[in-house]
């Protein structure tokens, strides 16, 4: 979300609405931005799994941010909003601690020991502890049609989790590194959430990924490392990572954010799981089980319910 040039943004004031995504006469926009943001982040675990197989956790993770910091600061030029100060800062960094850094080095992690299906089931358990705290800190209630829709979408990743995603053997580290990955995640959309009341969607997104960028410097020196021994295909998805689900996501994801609540706005990303296990069936090889099929279905139908309230 952006301003115009005779109306700066400053954290003493509520962000406007903005014209850097919005197009006159398309009031599906944020809709498309939540599309793009899913399969995105979708995407991720996908290639997250490949390209673990050539880098360590975090140099994975600081690669991935150098890509996506050197993307969004572009982008940042260009617009040229302020950076914020104060509360508004710390909120920034703090969820770009959470989210950006932590978040990342600990999926990594956290694929190294599970499929890319089951990844994406754990990670996805964050939306249901953002439309609790949402709903119970940040006065967005819980209306029916979204709990109906939480219920639905929840089901299907049960339905998943019980069957499993058909990807192999997954264990009991790799599911508590999931569990802390999507704690990060909840945590860094309701920091995000209070902070997009005053800071713009593009500013928000590459200061906070900056802040996690800075976060894994300690990581360089490996990564350099790995870096050289890489084949190119490797370096390539790491890039993808940087500038697809990291610069572009984000970006797309602060928007929508900024123009829903922010319980709607994770429940949505409840179909994640169902993409990327399909994704993974494809690219990987990690063939869904009959209840990957049917839970997908639930959660698609969940995040449908919600998506109409």
């Amino acid at each position: 979300m952006t301003t115009t040039a005779s109306e700066p943004t400053t954290t003493d004031e509520p962000v406007r609405r903005g014209r850097l995504l919005d197009l006159p006469g398309v009031p599906s926009l944020p809709v498309l931005a939540v599309v793009v943001t899913v399969l995105l982040w979708a995407s991720s675990f996908v290639v997250i799994r490949s390209a673990g197989e050539q880098f360590s956790p975090g140099p994975m993770a600081l690669l991935r941010l150098t890509a996506g910091t050197v993307v969004l600061v572009v982008i940042a030029l260009r617009y040229r909003r302020p950076i914020p100060r104060g509360r508004a800062l710390g909120l920034v960094v703090g969820y770009g601690l959470a989210w950006f850094a932590g978040y990342t080095v600990l999926l990594n992690w956290a694929e190294q020991h599970l499929d890319a299906g089951t990844a994406a089931l754990l990670v996805n358990f964050a939306p249901i502890l953002v439309a609790v705290f949402a709903g119970l800190f940040m006065s967005e209630g819980f209306r029916r049609p979204l709990v109906v829709g939480i219920a639905i979408a929840f089901v299907g990743v049960v339905t998943i989790a019980v069957g499993g995603s058909g990807g192999g053997a997954n264990d009991s580290l790799g599911i508590v590194l999931g569990l802390i990955t999507a704690v990060l995640y909840a945590a860094g959309v309701l920091m995000q959430k209070v902070a997009l009341r005053t800071v713009d969607a593009v500013t928000a997104t590459w200061v906070g990924c900056f802040a996690g960028f800075l976060a894994l410097l300690p990581f360089s020196g490996a990564a350099i490392s790995e870096v050289s021994q890489a084949p190119v295909s490797s370096i390539l998805a790491v890039v993808y990572l940087g500038v697809g689900p990291t610069a572009i996501a984000f970006t797309t994801w602060a928007y929508a954010l900024t123009r829903s609540d922010a319980g709607k706005m994770a429940a949505t990303t409840l179909v994640v799981p169902a993409i990327a296990i399909l994704m993974s069936w494809v690219f990987l090889g990690e063939v869904p089980t009959i209840f990957g099929f049917v839970g997908g279905a639930l959660c698609l139908g969940g995040v449908w319910r919600l998506r109409r309230s």
